[in-house]
């Protein structure tokens, strides 16, 4: 584990280097070019103390001597000079390794203030070289503050994701491994600390636990320590060539820089990661390994990908190369596990489809495995999931293994806490028990495992779309576990029927009346909303008697938008309803609260999926209706449910109360003073390629529609323009830290702030300050999203179409920037506060959904 002193050297480091290089990644670059400056200089300090020679600093490099550039009469200027050239000049240092030269190759100061350079220097000094495991973790954590590389659409992987797969995978000590987009050597490191721990005395494979399942402690130190396993049981020989055997690729020359560091470490001598485009070179083309693990690209660079021609699937898609690539270079009895983005799982472009086909014909595929869409939080919500193959299992059974992972031990927000719910170590026990099944001759008990399904190749092939998504294969619920009978509805309800609309008798809505109650009329809680009513006249409503309502009936969505359900209060009647809504008249031994909690279930809802019929109006029958069945406890036990429940939902609702009433607030001074948004800001629109040109769209340039500022956050794209696209309409590449402005649409009057470089449609103005020195970019949203509606609202509902010019004449105040970093803090506190509520209603619902299950007899 990583220790406190080390730990907060590294924050330190940082927070020295924030103000001038506020990039993690670069931040994290010049730690680490440091740390091995420092390191070779307390190596040939210690072989001089032994009586030896310094190794590395000598000859017309001795000047460049830590020591040397801690000597107190360098001014602070002539710091600056000595150190940026050393650093320069370090890789052609002839006394140094090869992989020593490689992490300095390219490396330069990029800063030039003096205090700056002498409080981080000063701190580096405090660390000691020791090739322990401590300085292994310590930079483990500094790398934990990598998040987006850019805009190559990588992201680190999480740890204990990387173990999760690694456990998977169970790389040999005598295999070859290989990450074709290593980032820093994450997949590598955990496969040789895999590799070590199973080749340990100390270690039980009955009691020892796997690192994805540790609870309570922070992300970057869920590590397996290997001191504690040695690898004792591996010869010299042994550890030789497994260090020789582990491989990886890179075409980032920072991310090479990073890993050679990283297994340096963690005790390789001699890292094998080079610098590599994976894509579009040939020179490793004929190397292969018998485990391949990536998180490759999600999305394809600036300018495309021009692959050379060895590929099976022919595309410019980095995600579809990068699996394709590692299909092919598998050895005959090889095995892999490969991250991908949701798209590969089923979109139905030729390339997607012809990828999925090739992974099942050929037997690579064996499992595919869910992952929660938060996984990479903060940098991107993505859904991602994993492929996992293996070539000799895949020739042994004609089904696909499915796992679904809904918590991986930490919550889905941006800090990515540890929380209770972990599902890793379940999924890793049923996808280990079903390997064990096909070794040892034993049937896989399905039933034994929640989240899993096994389905035959043949029935995923049936459509030619080959599509991997779980659900679709899912069959209809079956309920054979009940802790209380099951009874239908029909035999449990006075009546089962349904409403009748006013206009089919010769009836009109009028503006007041009688109650007339629809789909739209109650929300997706069941309540009804009266402003939502329409009316009839009594004399229609007397007319109506099939659709006259009762206290206590449950209203029961038959038709078009499925789930809405209701109890009808005493104090709507007299009231009635029309066709889309079944009107179930439980029996005394029923309560209707009970009644309505089951039918708003995900039980019922699977139910309906299964039974519904229509096309542009789905729809089922009222015998339908009365044939479905519920559990029915007894009177006193549907009490004790209804009464558990509605605390449930009392806090639920009132945590929503606090998120949909917050709004943020800036106590504007009337001293501080204003000016034009076209003065403090780049003001632009965007712009929409041709949608029936079919080369504008599909390409490496994030777009979005005005529909994006429904979100505070705008953090992903859904769609993809070309190069051409963007040069051929009116489109402009917004950077990120845009304040986006829904000017016309759907969204008007709303705001968000973009957190990606994208283009976006006409509909949106983006405004970025001209100097963030001057106007911080998250005050100029949150003053603009406080203001924008006065700026084009005239009146209740109603906003003006507003143009560019329109928007650069808004004034906003501008305080000083102390002031505008103490006002972004201060909001983003009580947003922390808004994001616990969310929380609290995602943990209740779940609560919720969970007490349901029990009472199906679920677990």
């Amino acid at each position: 584990m990583l220790d406190v002193d080390t730990r907060r050297r590294i924050d330190t480091a940082r927070d020295i280097l924030v103000g001038k290089l506020p990039d993690p990644k670069s931040q994290v670059e010049q730690i680490t070019i440091a740390l091995i400056y420092k390191f070779m200089d307390d190596m040939d300090r210690e072989a001089l103390e032994l009586g030896g020679k310094a190794k590395f600093f000598t000859g017309e490099y001795q000047r460049y001597a830590w020591s040397k550039i801690f000597d107190p009469s360098l001014s602070g200027y002539d710091l600056v000079n000595v150190y940026g050239e050393a650093l320069q000049k370090m890789n052609l240092n002839p006394n140094i390794p090869q992989l020593f030269r490689d992490i300095f190759k390219n490396a330069f100061l990029p800063y030039r203030d003096p205090e700056t350079l002498k409080s981080f220097l000063k701190t580096i000094n405090d660390f000691e070289y020791d090739l322990s495991e401590k300085l292994g973790d310590a930079f483990e954590y500094l790398l934990s503050v990598l998040g987006s590389q850019g805009e190559a659409g990588q992201f680190r992987t999480p740890r204990h994701i990387i173990d999760f797969m690694v456990a998977i995978v169970d790389p040999k000590k005598n295999e070859s491994i290989l990450d074709p987009a290593c980032g820093t050597a994450g997949f590598l490191i955990s496969s040789y600390k895999h590799i070590l721990k199973h080749n340990s005395g100390n270690f039980d494979s009955e009691r020892d636990p796997s690192a994805f399942e540790l609870h309570g402690v922070r992300l970057e130190e869920i590590t397996i320590n290997s001191k504690k396993y040695s690898g004792d049981k591996l010869t010299s020989d042994d550890k030789e060539r497994l260090v020789k055997n582990i491989s990886g690729y890179d075409i980032s020359p920072d991310m090479v820089r990073l890993s050679l560091v990283n297994m340096y470490l963690h005790g390789f001598s001699n890292p094998r990661v080079f610098e590599y485009d994976t894509l579009t070179s040939e020179e490793k083309w004929n190397e292969y390994a018998d485990v391949i693990m990536a998180n490759p690209p999600f999305m394809s660079p600036k300018g495309g990908i021009r692959p050379h021609k060895r590929f099976s699937i022919q595309s410019s898609r980095s995600e579809i190369l990068f699996v394709d690539y590692i299909v092919e270079h598998l050895n005959p009895q090889g095995r892999a596990a490969v991250i991908v983005p949701e798209g590969i799982i089923f979109q139905t472009q030729t390339t997607h489809r012809n990828l999925r086909k090739m992974l099942i014909e050929k037997n690579y595929l064996v499992g595919v495995i869910s992952l929660p869409a938060g996984v990479f939080n903060p940098y991107s919500g993505v859904k991602t999931s994993i492929l996992w193959m293996d070539r000799t299992l895949g020739k042994k059974t004609d089904n696909l293994l499915f796992v679904k992972i809904e918590n991986d031990g930490f919550d889905l927000g941006a800090q990515r806490r540890p929380i209770k719910q972990n599902d890793l170590p379940n999924a890793f026990r049923a996808i280990h028990e079903y390997m064990k099944s096909f070794d040892n001759g034993k049937d896989f008990d399905l039933d034994k495992w929640q989240d899993v399904l096994i389905v035959p190749k043949s029935k995923i092939a049936e459509n030619d779309a080959y599509n991997l998504t779980a659900e679709r294969y899912k069959p209809a619920p079956v309920f054979t576990k009940q802790k209380w009978p099951l009874v239908k509805l029909g035999e449990i309800s006075e009546r089962v029927t349904k409403g009748t609309t006013p206009t089919t008798i010769g009836y009109e809505f009028q503006e007041a009346g009688i109650n007339f109650i629809k789909i739209e009329s109650i929300d997706e809680d069941g309540n009804l909303l009266t402003d939502k009513f329409a009316h009839v006249s009594e004399e229609c409503h007397s007319s109506l008697q099939r659709s006259q309502l009762r206290k206590g009936d449950v209203l029961f969505s038959i038709a078009g938008t499925f789930g809405r359900v209701a109890v009808v209060p005493a104090n709507v009647l007299p009231a009635n309803t029309n066709q889309a809504l079944a009107i179930i008249t439980p029996k005394k031994e029923v309560l209707s609260s009970y009644l309505r909690m089951l039918l708003a279930s995900q039980n019922i809802a699977e139910v309906v999926a299964g039974l519904k019929v229509g096309f542009a109006q789905y729809n089922i029958s009222l015998n339908q209706v009365s044939n479905m069945e519920i559990p029915l406890p007894p009177l006193e036990v549907q009490e004790q449910i209804v009464t558990e429940l509605s605390g449930y939902q009392r806090i639920i609702g009132g945590a929503r109360q606090v998120v949909d009433n917050y709004k943020p607030h800036i106590d504007v001074d009337p001293s501080w003073p204003v000016a034009k948004l076209g003065e403090l800001c780049e003001v632009k629109s965007g712009g929409t390629p041709q949608r029936n040109i079919a080369e504008f769209w599909g390409g490496n340039i994030p777009w979005v529609g005005s529909t994006v500022c429904k979100d505070d956050v705008v953090e992903s794209a859904d769609e993809f323009i070309t190069e051409e696209g963007l040069s051929n309409s009116a489109a402009k590449i917004f950077r990120k830290g845009t304040t986006l402005i829904a000017l016309v649409g759907a969204t008007i009057g709303k705001t968000a702030f973009l957190n990606l470089d994208c283009a976006t449609n006409q509909n949106i103005t983006g405004l970025y300050p001209r100097d963030t020195a001057q106007l911080h970019p998250k005050y100029l949203f949150y003053i603009t999203r406080t203001l924008y509606v006065d700026f084009i609202k005239l009146g209740e509902g109603k906003f003006r179409m507003a143009n560019l010019s329109f928007v650069r004449e808004r004034e906003i105040p501008i305080p000083n920037i102390d002031i505008q970093k103490y006002i972004v803090e201060q909001i983003e506190k009580e947003q922390g506060i808004i994001k616990a509520n969310k929380q609290l209603t995602v943990i209740f619902e779940q609560r919720v959904k969970d007490r349901i299950k029990r009472v199906w007899g679920e677990k």
